[in-house]
């Protein structure tokens, strides 16, 4: 496949076609990551909400859990006294 460099303004863009966009679940308004690797330009869906679900896993390990702290050494003792 084969896409035009196009002029817009003082910078230059490429139209994707749309099967592109489906294998990319994007859709016109979304952002993608732009990263060059090895003379490539690789696109990706941005990750906007990168903590997005870790309440959820959170849960869901403590409720597979023993109920033990990883870590006992460092325990919450004292987080109801910080301001955020």
């Amino acid at each position: 496949m084969q896409a035009a460099i196009k002029r817009m303004g003082n910078s230059a863009a490429i139209l994707l076609p749309k099967p592109v966009l489906a294998h990319l679940h994007v859709a016109a308004g979304d952002v993608l990551q732009m990263d060059l690797q090895e003379g490539r330009v690789v696109l990706s869906p941005a990750q906007l909400r990168p903590r997005e679900g870790w309440a959820e896993a959170a849960e869901s390990l403590a409720a597979a859990g023993d109920g033990q702290t990883e870590w006992p050494e460092l325990d919450n003792a004292g987080d109801e006294d910080w301001v955020w």
